[in-house]
């Protein structure tokens, strides 16, 4: 939770959340700063999840059924797209974040926040092992997947990085986080 009160308050104007997921981010979000989310949450029991979370906010939240790289939004409608631990289980990366760059504003950012490939080799190599096995079990969740490489391949270009070994298990822990245009 710590890395999501990092990232989230940074969100400002109307707001693209691909993943929202159950609803985690929805309390870290400033409310003098937001005036809408559009969550995008393919797996209708999350939604139903988040829309509670989501009853007693002082912002407007609206629910999109549908995966990251359908996303049917105008193009340059949104100030701010929010990725949290959701770029691991997306199929196709590119064309989501290619989605994700297309509605964004100019000056507008993208924030992120994931977990993936590890810079040391050792762990690497247990990411890499375990990757196939963790995926079937984690519900599509890659542990090794190189966000830097994927961002600047949707199209964005980084703005601010930082990343580090969060508490746990290694090959699950590096984190990235930071903001991209």
């Amino acid at each position: 939770m710590r890395q999501r009160a990092k990232v989230v308050p940074r969100a400002r104007g109307c707001v693209l959340e691909v993943g929202i997921g159950s609803g985690l981010n929805l309390p870290f979000y400033d409310p003098a700063k937001v005036s809408k989310v559009w969550g995008l949450e393919p797996a209708p029991e999350m939604t139903r999840m988040a829309q509670r979370a989501a009853r007693s906010l002082a912002f407007e939240v609206e629910f999109i059924g549908l995966p990251g790289d359908e996303i049917p939004l105008d193009d340059n409608s949104v100030d701010t797209v929010l990725v949290t631990y959701t770029l691991c289980t997306i199929p196709d990366t590119t064309a989501a974040l290619r989605q994700m760059n297309r509605v964004l504003r100019p000056g507008g950012e993208l924030i992120f926040c994931e977990h993936g490939a590890a810079p040391d080799a050792s762990v690497r190599r247990w990411q890499d092992r375990l990757n196939p096995i963790w995926k079937r079990l984690g519900g599509g969740c890659n542990l090794n997947r190189p966000i830097p490489a994927l961002l600047e391949a949707g199209g964005f270009r980084i703005d601010s990085l930082d990343t580090m070994y969060i508490p746990g298990w290694r090959p699950a822990c590096f984190n990235y986080w930071g903001t991209a245009v």
